[in-house]
């Protein structure tokens, strides 16, 4: 199966940053900006307080909306927590699960990042599942056991077709946030391992028609060329998702 095949995605993750007020005027810029028709799938993935006002403001776009983090029990004294219920609720039609900061600032772990893998399939709410390891692992040389552990770890129990939602999105920990991105041989070749894992775990039909993105210091000057790899389907993007003008290029880049 080609490449173009796939159909491109790219999702802005806004972490904890924009007001109500200012998730508003984004999303009326952006919407200003979009081409149409889009040939592409974009994401929004605004903090918890603007969920439901963004939810409002994108009916009838092209735009979806994303949370940052869910909870994997469906209701239940977890003072501070969210659940699928409450962000399809809100609108949301993905969830980014597993982000380095998730695993690396507040401890999340494999299994918490299974469980709420499969509380999101179970609820038809699709994973943006995070992959990617730390500098220190890279230079070690396990970046292949790394990435092994936290897909087969984060898919165990599911099926071919609960894998058919959402999409997996390689973030290298050394790469966000700090200006320093993966080159697209690099990207390229972690890109075709998962996919490869896929294979072996799943089947090739699965493998070839998951999408597959990078996220990690993505901006203007290199999604080009990241997105340029057979096996990178789009981007998640951080801090270039921030204003409307940053990210319509990026959003143009993977238009097809």
């Amino acid at each position: 199966m080609e490449k173009n095949i796939r159909r491109p995605w790219i999702g802005g993750n806004w972490k904890m940053f924009k007001t109500i007020p200012e998730a508003l005027s984004f999303i009326t810029d952006l919407k200003a900006r979009m081409p149409n028709p889009l040939l592409a799938d974009v994401v929004i993935a605004p903090p918890f307080t603007a969920l439901p006002a963004l939810g409002k403001a994108i009916q009838g776009s092209p735009v979806q909306l994303a949370a940052q983090n869910v909870h994997w029990a469906e209701e239940g004294a977890y003072t501070g927590e969210i659940s699928t219920r409450m962000l399809l609720d809100a609108g949301c039609h993905y969830c980014i699960i597993g982000h380095s900061e998730r695993r690396h600032v507040f401890g999340e772990t494999d299994e918490q990042v299974h469980r709420k893998v499969a509380a999101c399939v179970k609820a038809g709410l699709k994973p943006v599942l995070c992959l990617g390891e730390t500098l220190e692992e890279r230079e070690g040389e396990r970046i292949w056991e790394i990435i092994s552990r936290q897909l087969l770890e984060a898919v165990q129990w599911l099926s071919s077709e609960d894998m058919t939602q959402g999409v997996i999105a390689y973030e290298p920990v050394w790469a966000i946030g700090t200006g320093r991105s993966a080159t697209p041989a690099e990207a390229q070749e972690v890109h075709a391992f998962i996919r490869g894992l896929l294979e072996d775990r799943f089947n090739k039909t699965l493998a070839m028609e998951k999408r597959i993105v990078y996220g990690g210091s993505v901006t203007p000057d290199n999604i080009r060329e990241l997105y340029g790899q057979p096996d990178i389907d789009g981007a998640l993007v951080g801090g270039a998702s921030l204003k409307a003008e940053k990210f319509m290029p990026l959003i143009k880049e993977v238009h097809q």
